[in-house]
């Protein structure tokens, strides 16, 4: 018998070639996870994470699950526990719990939030100097926040999506779009139903052109019917970005018999 552990993660993403395992790297925070699984329970263990955050990015809540055996891991904190102890400092597990045999990270997930923090002063502040974009430019957050206001709820967002070949629907929802100032800072949060490759990051970039005087907010309506990549602004760099909240309808997650 196996139980089904969902763990939550926060970690530094400077120092790793993003989420996802890869064949030519195992320099990944799915492949670290999965390699102190290994030594545990002596054979592979798949980990499923709510969404393969890119390269730089960081996470403060990401979700992962795997599958264990019971005799090995009676109660999810074992887990937590062997986890926190072999894995590097950059990653931590903060929770962890057993749940529905059929619940699944990405696929079960209904929400998620990401935030973008960009450093508006001519220079970045010594201890969050890999955690924000330089922008080193004072921004119109009135302008930005009237832009968001035409890229909220349910769109098209293929302009805003760097896989060029992508085939299954680019149509996404954005819940919301909250812009505020944090001293010199400025924080971006998005929060919605799912996001497409580098979506929250070219989202940045073009309200930042906004945010500038490079663009009208009322440009964005052009984009959105553009659905073209080449119409949308500059994909800002990974390190500002943090996945910040994974969401779950627990009452809608099938259960076995028994459960």
């Amino acid at each position: 018998m196996k139980k089904n552990i969902m763990v939550v993660l926060e970690y530094d993403g400077t120092r790793y070639d993003g989420w996802q395992r890869q064949g030519n790297t195992e320099n990944t925070i799915q492949a670290k996870i999965e390699a102190v699984l290994l030594k545990w329970s002596k054979s592979p263990i798949e980990v499923h994470g709510s969404g393969r955050t890119d390269a730089g990015v960081h996470a403060r809540r990401q979700t992962a699950n795997f599958h264990v055996d019971q005799e090995l891991c009676q109660t999810a904190g074992m887990a937590m526990e062997y986890l926190n102890r072999y894995l590097p400092e950059d990653i931590r597990v903060v929770e962890a719990k057993e749940v529905p045999k059929r619940f699944h990270s990405r696929l079960s997930a209904v929400k998620k939030t990401y935030a973008y923090y960009v450093e508006t002063s001519d220079k970045k502040q010594v201890f969050e100097r890999k955690y924000v974009y330089g922008l080193g430019q004072e921004l119109n957050l009135k302008a930005m926040e009237q832009a968001a206001g035409y890229l909220v709820g349910q769109h098209d967002f293929k302009s805003f999506c760097s896989n060029r070949k992508m085939k299954k629907s680019t149509v996404r929802r954005l819940d919301s779009i909250d812009i505020k100032r944090d001293g010199t800072k400025v924080i971006i949060t998005y929060t919605g139903n799912g996001f497409l490759y580098n979506m929250v990051r070219i989202l940045t970039g073009t309200l930042l052109e906004v945010g500038l005087g490079k663009r009208k907010p009322e440009d964005m309506e052009e984009i959105l019917n553009a659905g073209n990549r080449e119409a949308a602004g500059a994909t800002v760099p990974p390190e500002g970005l943090f996945l910040m909240n994974v969401e779950y309808d627990w009452d809608k997650i099938p259960r076995t018999e028994g459960e």
